[in-house]
């Protein structure tokens, strides 16, 4: 199964968690129960916008934005598409330790200075973290 992230913003139910746009604008201040997973933190997309625009993989910005989103997700998912990012040793410390502190992200909004209506790699965290667990999935407790 393929999950798109198109950029639009969750229905925010009773206490669900959504991506906020992070902002430089005097003033701002990130809300309570916020975490920012912005670069060059450590739930930043490895994957830019510049490098597959340079790579030649896409040919707009717009293409880029959603081609960085769709890497992250895969290269998290191990390459459920069947693309092989092994980047060496650090790549895979890094994405094990992403992985790993995934848990710490559930039911806290998430931070990112993507546009509104983009996608972006807060998405797929997002959709990481609240999901339910294995065991409760099949309806053990």
């Amino acid at each position: 199964m393929t999950t798109q992230h198109t950029g639009k913003r969750r229905e925010a139910g009773m206490g669900e968690p959504q991506r906020i746009q992070r902002k430089r604008t005097k003033g701002w201040r990130m809300p309570e129960n916020t975490v920012s997973v912005c670069r060059p933190g450590p739930f930043g997309n490895p994957f830019t916008i510049a490098l597959a625009l340079e790579s030649g993989y896409v040919q707009t910005e717009e293409e880029a934005t959603a081609f960085v989103v769709e890497c992250f997700g895969d290269w998290l998912a191990g390459g459920r598409h069947g693309r092989d990012w092994r980047q060496g040793p650090e790549s895979d410390r890094r994405r094990a330790e992403i992985l790993r502190r995934i848990p710490d992200l559930r039911g806290k909004n998430l931070a990112c200075f993507c546009r509104d209506g983009q996608p972006c790699h807060a998405d797929v965290l997002l959709e990481l973290a609240n999901a339910p667990a294995a065991g409760a999935a099949q309806g053990e407790v």
